[in-house]
């Protein structure tokens, strides 16, 4: 009798053991990473619990058992402390690595919309892009361009109090590329944009402000010339003769005659214009106002607001497309040998054509 009662007393503890060991081994294997694969997105809502997480948890493929993982959180006292939203996890990190993340919050941050400004584009032209990718109605930009507050910029200051302007910010809103939330004001938009602009000319030689105030020019005169510069030039090492071309000009009172000028005048512009479009009567139209229009045409990059500051000084006064594809032009003294560059122009252009 002794002996069976041992006999079963070892085959007990033989069993327990046995299920003891099975349970390790199968905790032990529940509890190793899965294997590696392509990240999931998980979304956690606000008020989930612990144990509901791991069921979502395994059934995206990041823990072998849910069960088990609730039963190691409560081990490790953990769970209390897991944020909601949206992570981005791969299959095969530790678990410890999946409760740091959770408890973190290290959540997939929520993608923006970029919008990128291209050089050269008018207030009308981003507000159309506007339209399109934030699905905001172009007239409430222009409208929002219109307001005289509610900025942080620095250069909003410095837009002029000046009736003729077509449109008040045009020149102000830097082209770069933007990334912001879907749901952005867009009074926030503008700002930013001109917040741009205020790091660009923070960028500048200690001496720009000096060098623009020598010729008598204030920052709006600047940009102006800067949008002038950023329509006509293609260059960049263009982009500074210009600049001494128009000042030049403006030195001896003579007319600017700058095609970009009356092309502002159009909501889109025109492949070409004609003898009517040039007398056109607007304080833009610079074929019949001297000086410099009332504001910018468009957004200059930073290469023609140094442009327009820094001007390379030469005896020109004239300047004509070669029109032979390398986006450069002829540059003259005088009116003769401008003709003379016009005639080459032309030249160019039928050659390309054949």
């Amino acid at each position: 009798m002794k002996k069976t009662v041992w006999t079963l007393v070892i085959l007990l503890i033989l069993i327990i053991l046995a299920i003891v060991t099975g349970l390790g081994l199968y905790v032990k294997q529940a509890m190793k990473p899965m294997p590696a694969s392509s990240p999931k997105t998980l979304v956690i809502a606000p008020g989930t619990s612990p144990s509901k997480i791991a069921e979502l948890l395994e059934r995206e493929g990041l823990i072998h058992n849910a069960q088990v993982f609730t039963y190691y959180l409560k081990y490790k006292q953990q769970g209390s402390r897991f944020q909601a939203g949206s992570y981005e996890m791969a299959p095969g990190i530790p678990l410890e690595a999946i409760i740091d993340t959770l408890n973190n919050g290290l959540i997939i941050k929520e993608q923006g919309i970029k919008l990128t400004v291209p050089e050269g584009y008018t207030v009308r032209q981003i507000a159309e892009k506007v339209s399109q990718q934030f699905g905001m109605d172009a007239n409430v930009f222009l409208q929002a361009a219109e307001q005289r507050e509610g900025f942080k910029a620095r250069i909003f200051a410095e837009v002029p109090e000046q009736p003729q302007l077509r449109n008040r910010l045009e020149g102000y809103l830097f082209p770069e590329t933007y990334e912001w939330n879907k749901d952005i004001k867009v009074e926030d938009m503008l700002d930013n944009m001109m917040l741009e602009l205020d790091k660009k000319l923070a960028s500048l030689p200690e001496d720009w402000q000096q060098k623009m105030l020598e010729r008598g020019q204030n920052l709006h005169q600047m940009l102006t010339v800067a949008s002038l510069i950023e329509r006509e030039a293609i260059l960049d090492e263009e982009r500074p003769l210009i600049s001494g071309i128009i000042q030049n000009r403006l030195k001896i009172n003579m007319m600017l005659q700058i095609d970009a000028t009356v092309q502002y005048l159009f909501d889109k512009p025109k492949d070409r214009l004609f003898e009517k479009d040039l007398q056109v009567d607007s304080p833009y139209n610079t074929y019949n106002h001297k000086g410099l229009p009332p504001g910018p045409i468009a957004s200059p990059s930073l290469a023609s607001i140094k442009a327009a500051i820094f001007p390379v000084e030469s005896p020109y006064l004239y300047y004509v497309t070669k029109k032979d594809g390398t986006k450069a032009h002829y540059f003259a003294e005088t009116y003769a040998q401008h003709q003379n560059n016009i005639s080459l122009s032309k030249k160019n252009e039928s050659a390309l054509a054949k």
